[in-house]
């Protein structure tokens, strides 16, 4: 607090980034980030997570650099890379891994290191402290310490931010874990909850995840169930909601780097050590068949309404894994995508939060705004951003081509962004989830 001491956070995206910002207020912070593109955008004052906002970063205090040499003054290290699952489904550790090669070659005697990025129990104690060791020369427990404590931060989420969310903190002992404790109670206001292990604090981010994945498998079995007998799952929700215990989760997509990819680290766990898990397999299982489930939907819509199928023009509204974030990455939009071009359709993008250039990168596509829209046959709101949810049906019936009678223009909900019976009264030929 007295500006003794350097905090670095290696890793600067959704999660790194706030946490720089936020310590940087009160501490000295360096900002590590492989990326050397990324340093130089947030040098130049952007904000591409949309996160904290090109205002803070061009005001904060943060040392951003890619320069590795600038951890060796560094007493206290926070890791916050991604942990992406391979094409099989099973861990990727190289950013953990590496980011541990970075920082052993850097560290300096007495510091400590925290890991954030999820993890399955065990690669904290089992895989980094050993690289931490052997790229430093030093022992864990006596030259350095090392904790744990697993990010929660809610990208897109202005209410539930880093400072009042409670912090899951553990460490190899008592005392730093107390160390590690004060440190993160600076920015967060919540407080701290201290875990008895590391592997008891990797195991509760890795849980609470898969925890309402299930919870949404079931909701999406539910609607895949209900669509036969033609009852509207939201109505079943809203109805269900007034008992006090009930759990209002709702289906939709299961996308993105945290709900749609931390089961399977568990899972790669689990199998390992003999257990051949039921209930996280058949949720995994569940919510990654959504995708082509309305898909499905969409061409059985357009067949209603006597569509040329492959001639039709389908515009999906939404192509981030969550609302009002720019983030592509994992996003389960893409599934639906690849189910239609089994059919030799093509698609339009409309998304004017997401994150154009790596859209483009990794999935090759051209995102469009929303006033690019025309001549539809078809609609497809697949993430609720605020920019959708403020669009009238009016508004809407703008979009689609101008000689369709209003039966033959389908709009296809996947988030419940509207209203039965404003739908109803619209004449649209309508499909939600």
């Amino acid at each position: 607090m007295n500006r003794k001491a350097k905090l670095s956070v290696v890793g600067l995206g959704y999660v790194g980034l706030p946490i720089a910002i936020e310590f940087a207020k009160q501490i000295d912070v360096v900002g590590f980030d492989i990326n050397k593109e990324k340093i130089l955008t947030y040098k130049n004052g952007f904000d591409p997570t949309k996160e904290v906002g090109d205002e803070a970063v061009s005001n904060t205090d943060v040392y951003f650099t890619s320069d590795e040499n600038d951890l060796k003054e560094v007493d206290f290290h926070i890791v916050s890379v991604p942990t992406p699952i391979n094409s099989d489904k099973t861990p990727d550790l190289f950013p953990v891994e590496s980011a541990s090669r970075t920082i052993g070659k850097n560290l300096k005697k007495g510091a400590y290191v925290v890991f954030e990025s999820t993890v399955y129990p065990g690669v904290t104690e089992d895989v980094c402290i050993p690289i931490l060791e052997e790229e430093s020369g030093f022992v864990c427990g006596k030259d350095f310490k090392v904790g744990y404590s697993p990010e929660r931060i809610n990208p897109g989420d202005k209410v539930n931010t880093l400072s009042n969310i409670v912090k899951i903190v553990s460490s190899i002992d008592e005392e730093s874990l107390e160390v590690i404790s004060d440190v993160y109670e600076i920015v967060i206001k919540a407080g701290t909850h201290r875990a008895k292990s590391i592997k008891v604090a990797e195991a509760a981010k890795v849980v609470e995840n898969s925890q309402r994945d299930i919870n949404i498998a079931f909701m999406n079995e539910l609607a895949k169930v209900f669509d036969k007998m033609n009852i509207d799952t939201s109505e079943v929700v809203d109805a269900m909601k007034t008992k006090w215990n009930s759990l209002p989760f709702t289906p939709g997509l299961v996308g993105g780097h945290c709900i749609g990819v931390d089961p399977y680290y568990f899972l790669y766990q689990a199998e390992k050590l003999g257990y051949h898990s039921q209930i996280i397999q058949a949720g995994r299982k569940i919510n990654d068949s959504m995708g082509d489930f309305i898909a499905q939907a969409i061409i059985r819509k357009l067949i209603e309404t006597d569509k040329v199928v492959r001639k039709s023009k389908i515009i999906i509204m939404g192509v981030t894994f969550k609302e009002n974030c720019p983030d592509t990455r994992n996003s389960k939009v893409f599934d639906i995508v690849n189910s239609l071009k089994e059919y030799d359709i093509q698609v339009t993008f409309i998304d004017g939060q997401a994150d154009k250039e790596e859209a483009k990168k990794f999935y090759g596509i051209d995102v469009g705004d929303i006033n690019d829209i025309s001549d539809a046959d078809c609609l497809v709101f697949a993430v609720a951003h605020d920019e959708f949810r403020s669009l009238t049906l009016k508004k809407i019936s703008q979009y689609y081509k101008p000689d369709l009678k209003l039966k033959e223009r389908v709009l296809i909900d996947v988030k419940g962004i509207f209203d039965t019976q404003d739908l109803d009264k619209s004449g649209f030929t309508y499909w939600r989830l």
